[in-house]
């Protein structure tokens, strides 16, 4: 959302440039000035920086890179318009296919050739100096003396847009950017949590642009549209079939697929409405960006403060089908009954699978950390069991039994690497327990009269959840305060808390909070340490192996690493899970059940990570490991 709008700003600058006769002034003037900025280091977040995550990302990617983005942004219209000025010719719309070619080179260049061999530094030096060879080689091209556009005769005075055109020029992008942040957030949060995966559906986005732009004459519009309608119908059906799933590949790939055609089919409409008339072109851009950037902010902002789950893709596909038939219109009835009917056909999907979410589910809550669900289902013999997921991943469960109230389960079994730690920590002792991400407050079943247990958690909305929803809090023998805010950033600001046992909970999911995995980090956590204690990361990870990570890290700190791999038992409520603990202790490591469940760490090359560098691309898992 952040760059959309940022590139609409850029857009609005080129569209105001070229009605302003000191052009070369302006923009060598701001050049100067973006140069500058260039080499300036963003500011660390505040304390209180979660409570406002919208502003502060804003905030700090406007002031950081904003103008130069900006100025980067503008320079395929403005070389369009100054291009027709100077030789005469008409709009080259090529350019703006050649500009989102370098986008997506980009792309994929960055996590396999950049991030795993620069630090963040050297990156950001490394682009500073590319800005600064950008804007000489800008400062050369701006014409001496160029006229303003309204100064110019019309070159095509019969063609001017009409209003129904400069409504698609809005309205065919802001289906398309619907699209790609719903499919994105879909398939992140829905298919399958993989780091990296969010490349896939903007390289679709980006490929888009190109087909439409470059090979505008090979776009078949019947051939496109056939087979748009069947994957929107298709994809749209197992949107309503609660519990049905596919393989991964699959899903991804379908989605991928009609993520491509939408875009195409918007993008390839709007390359035909385009302006031949060169005064029109920045009109024609600045909508275009005003469409992508209310496309997102409908996405990113709005429906996460309207709705409390998350219906964005069949909004997304009920908002494609109604501006086809905008689009379309002129093509006669056949196109319109075939658009109005897969548009009320959408808007019925979206209330049916309103209904199958709240029949589902006992709770619902969305923000900007994404969606929350609480679901109650049956546990063998006659029991409930009542689960917390973010997304897809599963971020607690509790079983209601008498029995069980007060037993771990999931991820956090009384053999599973945080179970070893409980136990074996602080014999005939109180402990003291801090824990950086909340669930469903699972682990303070394992505090005991005298304990003291602390949780960090950023995401507002899990704290009254974990308390109202689950009972782990209730049934606590010790009050236990959950810290509001980004953990990193509390701990800092807190004196040592001589902690036994420090838990990193904050891995799931394909969301890694690099930070927190750290060299520094890790330093932080051993000042909040007792002497001997543990500072345990869970790990468990189906896309990306950790483990060689944290074990990387270790060493840099002079710790033992110890991995802990605990299976799954359905009959008890267990899942398999991967811890890794750190410790100099070697009278915990000699403990008799530490040493028959200690594993073997992946043989893997693992770089330590620092606030400096990291990469996760090398620890991906692609299935041969």
């Amino acid at each position: 959302m952040v760059f959309q709008l940022l590139l609409l700003f850029g857009y609005s600058y080129a569209h105001w440039l070229t009605r302003f006769r000191a052009q070369q002034t302006v923009q060598l003037g701001l050049l100067g000035v973006a140069v500058l900025l260039a080499f300036v280091s963003t500011t660390p977040s505040s304390p209180t920086a979660f409570q406002r995550p919208v502003l502060t990302i804003f905030l700090s990617l406007a002031t950081s890179i904003g103008l130069p983005f900006l100025l980067l942004s503008a320079t395929s219209p403005l070389l369009q318009v100054w291009l027709a000025q100077t030789e005469g010719a008409g709009v080259r719309y090529r350019l703006f296919a050649l500009s989102n070619v370098g986008s997506l080179l980009a792309l994929f260049a960055y996590p396999v050739l950049i991030e795993p061999y620069m630090t963040i530094h050297a990156q950001r030096m490394a682009w500073a100096v590319g800005f600064v060879v950008y804007a000489a080689l800008c400062g050369l091209l701006v014409p001496r003396g160029v006229q303003t556009v309204q100064d110019q005769p019309s070159s095509h005075p019969a063609n001017q847009p009409s209003r129904s055109n400069r409504l698609l020029w809005f309205l065919l992008p802001f289906a398309a950017s619907m699209q790609l942040a719903a499919v994105t957030a879909h398939l992140s949060q829905n298919i399958a949590p993989i780091p990296l995966l969010w490349i896939l559906p903007l390289a679709a986005y980006l490929l888009s642009f190109i087909a439409a732009f470059e090979l505008g004459r090979f776009y078949n519009r019947g051939l496109v549209i056939r087979f748009l309608v069947v994957f929107l119908a298709a994809l749209a059906y197992t949107l309503t079939q609660e519990g049905v799933t596919f393989p991964i590949w699959l899903s991804i790939s379908f989605f991928l697929i009609e993520l491509f055609l939408a875009c195409y089919f918007c993008h390839a409409e709007l390359y035909t409405h385009r302006p031949e008339d060169p005064r029109q072109s920045t009109v024609f851009y600045l909508m275009l960006s005003a469409g992508g950037a209310a496309g997102t902010f409908f996405i990113g902002i709005v429906s996460p403060l309207v709705f409390s789950a998350n219906y964005d893709l069949s909004i997304s596909f009920f908002v494609t089908a109604t501006v086809a038939v905008f689009a379309l219109w002129n093509l006669g009835w056949a196109q319109r009954a075939l658009w109005a009917t897969a548009s009320v056909l959408l808007l019925f999907l979206i209330g049916k699978e309103y209904q199958a979410f709240n029949l589902a589910s006992m709770a619902q809550i969305r923000n900007f950390y994404g969606p929350l669900r609480v679901t109650q289902g049956a546990f063998p013999p006659a029991s409930t069991l009542r689960t917390l997921y973010n997304g897809t991943i599963k971020h607690g469960t509790q079983i209601f039994t008498p029995d069980h109230a007060r037993v771990p389960v999931s991820y956090y079994a009384p053999e599973s690497g945080i179970g070893l730690a409980m136990r074996y920590c602080c014999e005939g002792r109180p402990k003291s327990v801090g824990i950086i991400g909340l669930g469903a407050g699972s682990l303070a079943v394992y505090s005991q009269p005298g304990d003291r247990f602390r949780f960090y958690e950023i995401n507002p909305a899990v704290e009254p959840v974990a308390r109202n929803l689950f009972t782990y809090f209730r049934d606590a023998p010790v009050a236990i305060p959950v810290i509001a805010g980004d953990a990193r950033i509390s701990l800092e600001h807190e004196a040592p808390n001589n902690f036994d046992i420090l838990v990193i909970d904050a891995f799931s999911g394909d969301a890694i909070p690099l930070h927190l995995i750290t060299t520094q980090a890790l330093a932080l956590y051993q000042k909040h340490m007792a002497p001997g204690g543990i500072i345990a990361f869970h790990v468990s990870n189906q896309f990306i192996h950790l483990a060689p990570e944290v074990k990387a890290l270790s060493q840099t700190a002079g710790l033992d690493a110890v991995l802990i791999n605990s299976p799954n038992d359905e009959s008890k409520g267990y899942y398999s899970s991967t811890w890794v603990l750190l410790t100099r202790r070697k009278d915990f490591q000699q403990q008799t059940d530490v040493v028959i469940a200690r594993s073997s760490f992946p043989e893997m090359k693992a770089k330590a990570w620092t606030d400096d560098y990291s990469s996760i691309l090398p620890l991906m898992n692609w299935g041969k490991r």
